[in-house]
């Protein structure tokens, strides 16, 4: 159950002010009268501004395309930048493999032998189990239907939905009674090369590690969580392979001196990489995309192997169509596999699946996207080259109707396209092993990511090398584009926060030793800033005192810090914020939007496809606080600290390195980070170790590329020249001392090739996953020039 603000000031606040001493505001505020509590308020509020800001992204996102409309070579070399940046995002940059041939059963015994089937349609074609090598330990399986001449009309690749299997989707499986589409039966009839590709499907058969754990995480997302990290997607690995199979057909076009045309047909997930990879590459003739095209703004309610980093701040499915134009391209309304995730947790498995549904598109957000896309293909002056159709009543009928596949055919060169075949569909005589060459799909896919964990820390290593480390100046004067690298790349940029801050606060707290006060800050448009400020009593009208800003972790709350030994959070924090308080210290301890679970895990899923995180409203919501803490009259402004535990350990080594102090703006001085501090790749990465979070249910805890942009010590090594710590229990289970301690090193010998080993340590005590409050406390003093307790 959810512990709120309010409700934890009223049962752990020793001395809570009384209901009628509430209209106390701190001198120079205005009174707050917030009747929900503080945390629940921010997480509406960053809800709505991100849906507010999804709108506002479609708005605007054809302002930022140039496109060159005069003729078709210049519209063609107008998409190449953005055909970079959407392969970039997809994760679709690794080098492929080439290859010469499909590969076939017969050659290669791991495939389930296929002995040729025939059809009696109009030209007979064979079918057989094929792979062919994709990216370096990835190969691409399936179907290929080959028709019994050489003289083919066409060459396709048919995808099918995610919860497919080739042999199923076609008819080919032995015992099959009828197929779930004829599309591919058609095709082969009439001459065309058909492939089938095997797509990573939504069952949990293969998620987890069996040496460790299973999960309830479909086979997508698990290969998706440690990709993410690695800047790498399972949407790209498999466009991936569909593109290597027109690298295929391109050869074999080119090695037989034909130019038959190449399509791409897909349904569902099928329709989604029919969409993407035709988009890439304008190879590919004609395209099909069934059961997929709409509007995208509700992809945060999608299943998260979907979601995919800044996707929509430039590529709406609109945007993607017209990056196929002026080829073919038909679009399907029609119904597809629905799911509601996550999947149940099977006995024996962690649960913590991300939620997720799929469901048949109202034919209106069709409808809408479509015309966009329409309006583009006609500024091209090919308006005829896109195509809707709708298959049943409102969209609702079954995919590859007849109309959307003549129309589909009819862009590969087909003038009159036959029926559909009647006769029976050939079969393999012997069965494929379908979960086999499942787990084989997501065993290379995440072995490949394992590979680019471990060489991860080159790209790392390069991009901190461009710093010069000649002197602690030069270091200041060049980090600056560095930090801008992480602060756009890794975190999100929003615009600075312009907004007066119109301060209320209401006093909450009246100790011996200090009073407190709730405080609520604007920061954008429904976007709040919100902490408990705790001032000493004893402080001189004309006294500036350093303030150490007291950051709680996971699911808490700012009262968490300041708690007595009777309260859950004790253990954790140790009333840190007051501790400090009776040293002297002015303290402060801010509300993160890190809880509610799902309530704050969904602003993570809304704010990705914007190339934003978590992060990107924590910062902002740091910089007005820090702004107004410097305004206090009792407030050093360049005495300002910051020291958090665990998911505030997380803001240690994310917040004060973005946020130097520059003139005309505080910044943090200082920085501790408490039972956080990690190899913090490998946590999110690896599968090979039971505390990573590819097992648990923290499914937003991923950012995007941190492997090849920023690990730990990247991000502390930007505090430089300013103070930083790492507080770290041996009992903590977050990590390992080793791993600690390695990453540690490097932020060590950091400081120390600058002369600033002084302003870096690490202190390792006999603890859990806790606030220690000893030579952190030591530190504080030292550094912030503040003499300690005689006693």
């Amino acid at each position: 159950m959810r512990v709120c603000l309010l409700a934890v000031l009223v049962c752990l606040s020793p001395v809570l002010v009384s209901a009628q001493d509430t209209s106390l505001p701190l001198p120079g505020t205005q009174l707050l009268k917030a009747e929900k509590p503080l945390d629940v308020l921010m997480i509406e509020g960053i809800d709505r501004f991100c849906l507010k800001e999804i709108v506002a992204a479609r708005l605007k996102r054809e302002s930022l395309w140039q496109r060159d409309f005069s003729n078709a070579a210049a519209y063609e070399k107008s998409l190449a930048p953005y055909r970079e940046k959407f392969r970039t995002i997809l994760g679709a940059v690794d080098p492929r493999v080439e290859t010469a041939k499909f590969e076939l059963a017969k050659q290669f015994p791991s495939l389930a032998p296929s002995q040729t089937g025939h059809s009696t349609g109009p030209s007979k074609y064979s079918v057989e189990a094929t792979r062919w090598q994709t990216l370096a330990g990835i190969a691409a399986e399936g179907l290929l239907l080959i028709p019994e001449h050489n003289n083919w009309n066409a060459m396709v690749i048919v995808i099918p939905d995610a919860r497919w299997s080739p042999d199923l989707f076609s008819g080919a499986a032995p015992g099959t009674e009828t197929a779930i589409s004829t599309l591919p039966q058609r095709l082969a009839e009439n001459g065309c090369l058909v492939v089938i590709p095997t797509l990573i499907n939504r069952n949990d058969d293969f998620a987890g590690n069996p040496e460790i754990a299973m999960t309830n995480q479909s086979n997508r997302e698990w290969v998706y969580r440690s990709a993410f990290e690695m800047g790498r997607h399972v949407i790209g690995y498999e466009v991936q392979k569909v593109l290597a199979a027109v690298d295929l057909l391109t050869r074999m076009n080119a090695e037989s001196s034909q130019t038959r045309p190449i399509g791409v047909a897909g349904i569902g997930d099928g329709g989604q990489l029919a969409l993407y990879s035709a988009a890439l590459d304008n190879r590919i003739n004609s395209v099909l995309v069934s059961g997929y095209f709409q509007q995208r703004e509700a992809v945060w309610q999608e299943p998260i192997d979907r979601n995919v980093w800044r996707l929509l701040t430039e590529f709406g499915d609109a945007q993607l169509a017209s990056m196929i134009a002026p080829r073919t391209l038909v679009i399907e309304a029609c119904q597809v596999p629905e799911t509601d995730g996550p999947l149940p947790v099977k006995p024996g498995r962690r649960g913590g699946a991300a939620p997720g549904q799929i469901k048949t598109a109202d034919i209106e957000l069709v409808q809408a996207e479509f015309k966009l896309a329409q309006h583009l293909f006609e500024q091209l002056k090919v308006g005829n080259q896109l195509r809707l159709v709708s298959s049943g009543a409102d969209g609702r009928g079954p995919g590859f109707s007849d109309a959307a596949v003549v129309a589909f055919m009819n862009g590969l060169g087909w003038k009159n396209v036959p029926a559909a075949s009647s006769g029976p569909t050939p079969r393999l005589r012997v069965s494929l092993d379908r979960a086999a060459i499942q787990q084989r799909q997501v065993t290379e896919a995440v072995q490949f990511t394992q590979n680019l964990l471990r060489d991860s820390y080159k790209t790392r290593d390069k991009r901190v090398s461009k710093i010069d480390r000649s002197s602690v100046e030069s270091w200041v004067a060049s980090a600056d584009r560095y930090r801008d690298e992480v602060y756009e790349e890794l975190i999100g940029k929003l615009p600075e926060p312009v907004a007066p801050l119109n301060p209320r606060t209401r006093q909450v707290l009246d100790e011996k030793d200090f009073r407190g006060y709730e405080v609520v800050l604007d920061t954008y448009p429904d976007v709040i800033a919100a902490g408990i400020l705790l001032l000493p009593k004893d402080m001189k009208p004309d006294e500036r005192r350093p303030v150490v800003v007291c950051q709680h972790g996971l699911e808490g709350v700012p009262m968490d810090t300041i708690s007595g030994p009777d309260s859950d959070g004790y253990k954790y924090y140790k009333s840190f914020a007051v501790e400090l308080v009776k040293r002297g210290f002015i303290t402060y301890s801010p509300q993160n939007p890190y809880r509610g679970k799902d309530l704050f895990r969904t602003l993570q899923r809304k704010s990705n496809p914007l190339g934003r995180s978590l992060f990107s409203y924590i910062i902002p919501q740091h910089q007005v606080t820090l702004k107004w803490l410097a305004s206090l009259p009792n407030v050093d402004a360049n005495r300002l600290a910051f020291y958090g535990l665990s998911y505030g350990g997380k803001t240690a080594v994310r917040v004060p390195p973005l946020l130097p102090p520059r003139e005309g703006r505080p910044g943090y001085c200082l920085s501790i980070c408490s039972a956080d501090f990690n190899e913090w790749v490998n946590k999110n990465a690896s599968v090979e170790l039971p505390f990573t979070y590819v097992f648990t249910p923290e499914y937003e805890i991923f950012e995007w590329n941190m492997g090849h942009v920023a690990n730990y010590a990247e991000l502390s090594m930007l505090m430089t020249p300013r103070p930083f710590m790492v507080e770290r229990g041996h009992d903590d289970g977050v990590g390992l001392d080793e791993w600690v301690a390695f990453e540690y090193a490097k932020v060590r010998r950091h400081y120390s090739k600058l002369n600033l080993a002084d302003k870096t340590e690490i202190e390792f005590f006999n603890g859990p996953h806790t606030i220690n409050g000893k030579a952190t406390f030591a530190f504080l003093h030292r550094h912030l020039n503040w003499p300690q307790p005689q006693n």
